[in-house]
């Protein structure tokens, strides 16, 4: 079996790509960086996976050795150097315990912001619990990040199931997760129920 170094050099080489030349597009000084990585990958962070199979046209699951495929039919290939426009993937679940850039149930890719690839997702909103400001079919956009300000929309793990949308309010007592929808209870979060924030709300997308 090919090693993530591996992967990257063969994928490198059939794009007739140089090592300067990721090198300058994931932001290395030198070409070091990048004859380092593809002798020894196994140490990649996760976002650096995503930058990496961004910058050689392929998806994180052929570069981590998931598929022999290097591209999908409705993969993106790169960022738009002219628009500086980029995309992301859109979810229909975020398993616990699972990185986004692992997860195999992608329902499409949407445009957002070339700043936002590295470090944002979505989600498709299911069920009533959160209307009238979301719907069931929406799309969420949200930024990955381990904590929120009290009142945000999150994105969030609850008991070690699949993540769910809804409003965060914090409390001396602890969290609590707020539907929107006065048919729903709050969830009150502790130790028997832990809930995990993987990320914050930051832009709504509705089909009309």
């Amino acid at each position: 079996m090919k090693t993530i170094g591996e992967r990257i050099k063969e994928r490198r080489i059939e794009l007739d790509m140089s090592q300067e030349e990721l090198a300058t597009m994931l932001g290395y000084k030198s070409r070091s960086s990048i004859n380092k990585i593809e002798k020894d990958g196994r140490e990649l962070r996760q976002n650096k996976i995503m930058a990496i199979a961004k910058a050689l046209h392929t998806t994180p699951a052929y570069i981590m050795g998931w598929t022999d495929e290097p591209t999908k039919d409705n993969e993106p290939t790169a960022i738009h150097p002219l628009t500086n426009r980029g995309q992301i993937p859109v979810f229909g679940r975020i398993p616990a315990g699972v990185p986004i850039d692992a997860i195999q149930d992608v329902s499409g890719y949407i445009d957002v912001p070339s700043d936002w690839v590295d470090d944002h997702g979505a989600l498709i909103v299911k069920g009533n619990s959160m209307e009238p400001k979301y719907f069931d079919g929406d799309t969420v956009i949200f930024r990955v990040q381990p904590d929120c300000e009290s009142g945000q929309d999150c994105i969030v793990y609850v008991d070690g199931y699949d993540a769910t949308l809804k409003k965060v309010v914090k409390t001396e007592a602890g969290i609590i997760l707020q539907p929107l929808n006065p048919e729903y209870t709050p969830i009150i979060c502790g130790p028997d129920n832990p809930a995990t924030i993987l990320g914050v709300v930051v832009e709504l997308r509705r089909k009309v």
